[in-house]
């Protein structure tokens, strides 16, 4: 298989983990599914070698990491 599939395939199943999330009622799970399908999507990106791709993923990655932390300390409160 050669790398532009295996790519297209990590592209896809990060935007099919975003969108999965984005229905998934449970605030945990749903920003689970929103970090990984934004990683898979940074490296679809990084593979693709589009900077403005690139800088959108790492900056999605750390306002849903952020937001999970955020979430994390609400509830151990």
């Amino acid at each position: 298989m050669s790398n532009l599939i295996i790519f297209k395939i990590v592209g896809a199943l990060g935007l099919i983990l975003i969108c999965v999330g984005m229905i998934v009622k449970k605030r945990s799970i749903r920003d689970y599914f929103a970090v990984f399908g934004g990683i898979f999507l940074l490296i679809y990106s990084i593979y693709l070698k589009d900077t403005i791709f690139i800088l959108l993923q790492v900056i999605y990655i750390i306002v849903v990491s952020f937001d999970f932390y955020k979430e994390k300390i609400k509830l151990n409160k």
